[in-house]
């Protein structure tokens, strides 16, 4: 895939390279500790220690280097330099998930976790729930999404999943959304309704594909597109410490307007 498919379908993958291969050696052992770490956050085992999230755990600077080790390289990100400038990597989130995945914790409603397994907890990242209504709002306009596996896996052991095109659809929705509210304003916008017509739009003409390359290999994602993890299938083995998947999510320095139209 290139960037061409990624215009059109919303993300595109990269094939293993060796600077790729370099980094994530020197990174996944970090990636375990934290992860095994008996006083990691709490917050950040979720659906009965079925998934680690790890969000902005990894203690990479701003090039993606961790302990001295390599800073990123490779055909993703130097796509997404091309495309979105040459942005500082925030720490990357680590996100491990195990076998069994997504047991239901004991405050999520039947519905969430139907919609984790049925649909995968389909989402476009930045828009968080707020509130005890759990209202979305877009407060993290993320320039893409990119991830780096750090272990071999199954294809089916948890694997992302992209609904190809959806990227467009999203961007028609928010761009009307937002268009008449001022951007001081913007973070503070209710767009929940918009989200769910759009994202329903999304399941109903958009193709789900699953996303899945081996280390040394990585992926990038349109920051609209519709994307979520697939349930692990029990029916396969898995890493013992996890599937482990580094994720970077810069943030666009011109805010919701950048994010709207910015960027391609």
């Amino acid at each position: 895939m290139g960037l061409t498919d990624f215009d059109r379908l919303g993300w595109a993958a990269f094939p293993p390279e060796d600077c790729v291969s370099e980094w994530v050696a020197s990174v996944a052992p970090v990636a375990r500790a934290i992860a095994s770490d008996p006083n990691r956050p709490a917050e950040w085992v979720r659906h009965q220690a079925t998934w680690f999230v790890g969000v902005n755990a990894l203690p990479n600077d701003a090039g993606g280097a961790v302990n001295g080790g390599p800073g990123l390289d490779g055909q993703a990100i130097r796509a997404a330099r091309a495309m979105y400038g040459d942005l500082p990597l925030e720490p990357a989130q680590v996100s491990v998930i195990y076998r069994g995945y997504p047991k239901q914790d004991p405050d999520e409603t039947d519905a969430n976790h139907r919609f984790r397994l049925n649909r995968d907890a389909a989402h476009v990242d930045g828009l968080l729930p707020v509130g005890p209504t759990k209202r979305r709002k877009l407060l993290e306009p993320h320039a893409f999404v990119l991830g780096i596996p750090l272990n071999a896996s199954p294809v089916a052991a948890a694997p992302m999943v992209v609904w190809e095109g959806s990227h467009q659809i999203m961007a028609q929705a928010f761009i009307q959304a937002f268009e008449r509210v001022a951007e001081a304003d913007r973070p503070d916008l209710d767009v929940t309704d918009i989200y769910k017509a759009a994202r329903k739009r999304c399941f109903e003409e958009c193709q789900r594909s699953v996303v899945h390359v081996p280390v040394g290999g990585s992926y990038l994602i349109h920051r609209m597109a519709l994307h979520g993890v697939a349930p692990w299938d029990d029916a396969v083995d898995g890493p013992k410490d996890g599937r482990i998947i580094a994720y970077f999510r810069p943030e666009a320095p011109g805010g919701i307007a950048q994010w709207l139209t910015g960027w391609r």
